[in-house]
Order: C-alpha cells, then structure tokens, then sequence
C-alpha cells in the first residue's frame, strides 16, 4: 500500500511560476468555491486548465490579486 506523498508548500507565494489552489490556498481568506465564481466573473485570475483535473494559476496575478482584492479586474 502505498500513501500519497505532498509537496511541501512554500512560506511564501512564489512572484513568476504557476500554482495549483493547493499551493496557494493558505495565502488567501476564501474557500476555493468562493475563489472559483470570483473567477468565473472575472474578479480573481482567472485558471488555465492543463486537463480535465489539472488547473493552475499564474502567480504575477495571483500577487495582482492579493495586492488588491476588492478592485481586481481579470486580463486588465
């Protein structure tokens, strides 16, 4: 039997790179649910999907979104 093995996740978002939400989700207040309709409107970076279950995040706009939640646009 062997047990799913999990990639240390770093202290801090890395500035250029991609992330998976798993990566990032203790640097943000919201659930991924939540995260996942901001980005639907348009009000979170929006996902590239490498896949059916893999998505990722381009962290400049992840930064972009965290600098400032409430007045973020996606592809502005």
């Amino acid at each position: 039997m062997t047990q799913k093995q999990q990639l240390p996740t770093p202290d801090a978002l890395p500035a250029t790179g991609k992330s998976r939400f798993s990566q990032f989700k203790k640097f943000i207040p919201i659930s991924k649910e939540k995260f996942r309709q901001l980005s639907k409107e348009g009000r979170a970076p929006q996902p590239e999907r490498m896949g059916i279950r893999c998505t990722f995040y381009d962290n400049q706009e992840l930064h972009r979104w965290l600098s400032d939640p409430i007045n973020y646009r996606a592809g502005v």
